[in-house]
């Protein structure tokens, strides 16, 4: 197991707890999302967490494969479903480099509160890319704490001393140039959350 593995392992029990404090940002991503997506769509939701976004989507897509590199955060996720009675998801604890992931199996990649986690942002972003059917969609939210100073900082700290995983101090700009590079042309980008500078980004396989 490695470090960030750990570190989402502990922190499974309490992420819901934590993550609800910002309700409100939630709210906004799935409503955002859902216009986005089609009753045939297949999705893959890599860094599912335990299962917010995907579960609140399920019944507008056909299916989605949701993934996470925790799988304490899987097991939560897979029970939260269950309780609702929700078929149509695949909750496994596995990376985007799974081999069974074939190319162009997807209409819609979400990838929520995890480009600044990566240390291979570029390769995962190729890998998403190569997921998607052509015309694809990339639907993205993503803190940019460059653009805070003072945020970046404390968080730069915190990452050097243990506190939580290294971050990546994406300002806006960077962000969106990042995603370019990875033959994705920009459908919309707009701030969620001017506080934390976290932007809602879509994005579509060129």
């Amino acid at each position: 197991m490695n470090k960030s593995e750990s570190f989402w392992d502990k922190t499974a029990s309490k992420y819901d707890q934590l993550e609800m404090k910002d309700e409100q940002t939630y709210i906004n991503i799935i409503n955002r999302t859902k216009t986005h997506l089609k009753i045939s769509d297949i999705v893959l939701d890599y860094g599912c967490g335990t299962g917010l976004i995907s579960n609140e989507i399920a019944e507008y897509v056909k299916g989605i494969h949701a993934i996470d590199i925790s799988s304490k955060m899987i097991a939560i996720a897979e029970n939260k479903a269950k309780e609702r009675n929700i078929a149509n998801i695949n909750y496994a604890h596995t990376t985007i480099f799974e081999e069974r992931y074939e190319k162009g199996s997807f209409d819609v990649v979400m990838v929520f509160h995890v480009l600044h986690l990566l240390e291979d942002v570029q390769i995962v972003l190729q890998r998403m890319n190569e997921l998607l059917k052509p015309g694809g969609l990339l639907i993205s939210a993503t803190p940019c704490v460059g653009e805070k100073i003072v945020l970046k900082n404390l968080l730069w700290f915190a990452g050097r001393v243990g506190l939580m995983p290294n971050i990546r101090s994406f300002k806006i700009r960077n962000l969106v140039e990042t995603i370019e590079e990875g033959n994705f042309s920009i459908v919309e980008t707009d701030c969620l959350k001017k506080s934390s500078q976290e932007y809602f980004i879509v994005a579509r396989k060129k």
